[in-house]
């Protein structure tokens, strides 16, 4: 008989009271532990976690999410790790996988991409790439990392990496208002990469952030990645992707220009 394996679910949040008790309830039947590690939140997300049984960890702000997540993974005490955000959920078709692929004695892989819905202002996005997004979310303790360089890294796995069947959901932008904080997030990221690699400010520089990325980002959404399946909605997303170059090469420009508003970018809370 297969040997019961113990799962630990990790999170790192702030401010998720809208999402983390949704999030949490779909994973509190398979779950042995939940663990969050949340940025000093200013709303109710610890107290809400905590009813619903999680150990809360308060930690301070990191300007890479990324550290606050693998914080949260050293923390785990599980044979296996499911790693979420809160604004992910775990259906029960997945539930079932999850438990069904980690207690078979012969497993031989250290990790599993998951793919995900993803939902803008309540779509499903089929196009645009954003499906089947696979991430790597569950694996073995001890062997899988985040880097911690970039908020949109993968995993790095010790061994072979598997797939799941079933997808998570992800709202990532319920409301557009929503779309544009993240959208700010991420654009200073990029600007903050931009100032490590030490990106020349020229005519150059310019045509490229601002004319050349943005227009091949959008039409490489929108046409090779079919983003125009999702009709406005997909038209939408795939602008505003392109102009994440633009607006990012311009945070930049500001901050080689003003050094000193690095800080006040840097805290995009």
């Amino acid at each position: 008989m297969a040997k019961t394996k113990k799962i630990s679910v990790v999170l790192a949040t702030y401010n998720e009271a809208r999402n983390i008790r949704n999030c949490l309830v779909t994973v509190k039947d398979i779950a042995d532990e939940m663990i969050v590690f949340d940025e000093s939140s200013t709303d109710r997300t610890r107290q809400l976690a905590r009813q619903m049984g999680a150990k809360v960890f308060k930690v301070k702000h990191e300007p890479i999410f990324h550290v606050t997540k693998q914080k949260a993974i050293d923390k785990a005490k599980g044979e296996w790790i499911l790693q979420l955000d809160a604004d992910e959920r775990i259906t029960p078709q997945l539930r079932r996988e999850i438990k069904r692929e980690i207690k078979k004695d012969d497993n031989k892989y250290s990790a599993y991409y998951i793919k995900r819905k993803n939902y803008f202002l309540d779509k499903w996005m089929r196009g645009s790439g954003m499906w089947p997004d696979s991430v790597i979310r569950l694996f073995r303790k001890g062997e899988a990392r985040l880097p911690q360089k970039s908020v949109h890294e993968q995993m790095e796995v010790d061994g072979k990496v598997g797939t799941l069947n079933n997808p998570m959901e992800h709202f990532t932008a319920p409301t557009f208002s929503k779309y544009l904080t993240n959208a700010n997030r991420y654009t200073t990221l990029t600007a903050l990469e931009l100032e490590k690699k030490g990106l020349p400010i020229n005519f150059g520089t310019f045509f490229n952030y601002v004319f050349w990325k943005p227009t091949k980002t959008f039409l490489n959404l929108f046409i090779r990645h079919k983003g125009f399946i999702d009709g406005a909605y997909g038209f939408v997303f795939d602008l505003f992707s392109g102009l994440h170059h633009t607006i990012a090469y311009f945070k930049y420009w500001q901050l080689r220009n003003n050094p000193e508003i690095k800080e006040e970018m840097v805290d995009w809370r």
